[in-house]
């Protein structure tokens, strides 16, 4: 099964993607799997990872998750609402190849570094990051409606919604490497804790209060959606990407590296997605055909 480049794969140094929806433990599984239907706007890539239908000749995704397409012309289709539909071109934010070369390096040594200076560097990569992509189709989709972009108006504390049909897992045992990055689709929901700049963030959270359905990403799901709801109308806010963490999170998971534990999708971690209101003008330039 051929894996789509994914900057959370670098933690384990395996260059496989790891995005997908890990449960919580004590949730019945079949409460978070959701029929395609409840999201048609949904685009599944070739293989493995998503992206969502945002005008009717384009699809948005993570610009990670495209790599495998641009490297392979036979691969150049999306799946919307169970039909294959043919890409004519597919356009990733300009500066997104040099960053990732620079954090692929950044990980590649992460097992010599020590913890405080590869925070301080996984923190800077961050924030030069812009993990976006768009699909144009060779034809316009007509039996599906796009999903309404966030311009700006998602904010923290606001309940989020993410999409995956990748691997699964719970909180206690993470997703499986060897596990499918194929399977149904589920969702999970997750208070924002950030909406600024390039990137919206979500936590894990298994306390109290927490929401019902919490989970995280973790094999199969790159550049899928995280949506929020406003006035009764369903908006993309975010692009999944992977890990984020303040700085002692990163410094502790650089330690957990070193020594072979660390786990991804536990409770308590922080997860990130482009923010698609920071993209918007890129967004309709693209569209537009001046950019």
């Amino acid at each position: 099964m051929k894996r789509s480049f994914s900057l959370v794969a670098l933690l384990l140094l395996s260059g496989t993607s790891v995005n997908a929806i890990i449960l919580r433990h004590d949730r019945a599984e079949a409460s978070y799997q959701v029929s395609p239907q409840s999201i048609p706007a949904l685009a599944d890539l070739p293989d493995e990872g998503h992206g969502t239908l945002i005008a009717p000749r384009w699809v948005v995704t993570a610009a990670h998750a495209v790599r495998m397409m641009q490297a392979m012309p036979e691969e150049h289709f999306v799946i919307i609402r169970g039909k294959r539909r043919a890409v004519s071109r597919i356009v990733v934010y300009p500066d997104f190849p040099a960053a990732a070369e620079a954090w692929q390096a950044m990980f590649a040594k992460v097992k010599t570094t020590e913890p405080g200076e590869f925070s301080r560097q996984y923190k800077a990569a961050m924030a030069t990051m812009h993990d976006i992509a768009l699909i144009e189709l060779a034809e316009p989709v007509t039996d599906v409606t796009p999903m309404a972009i966030d311009r700006g108006q998602a904010r923290p504390g606001m309940l989020s919604t993410v999409y995956g049909a990748g691997a699964t897992g719970t909180d206690l045992t993470g997703a499986p490497e060897e596990a499918s990055h194929r399977t149904r689709l589920r969702r999970a929901q997750n208070r924002l804790i950030l909406a600024d700049g390039p990137w919206l963030d979500f936590l894990f959270d298994c306390g109290p209060g927490a929401p019902a359905l919490g989970g995280a990403i973790a094999g199969g799901d790159s550049g899928g959606p995280v949506t929020i709801d406003l006035a009764g109308r369903t908006y993309l806010a975010g692009i999944t990407h992977g890990l984020d963490g303040t700085d002692d999170e990163v410094k502790h998971m650089a330690t957990q590296m070193r020594d072979g534990s660390f786990r991804m999708g536990v409770c308590g971690q922080r997860f990130a997605a482009a923010r698609v209101g920071f993209y918007t003008a890129w967004i309709e330039r693209t569209i537009a055909g001046t950019d």
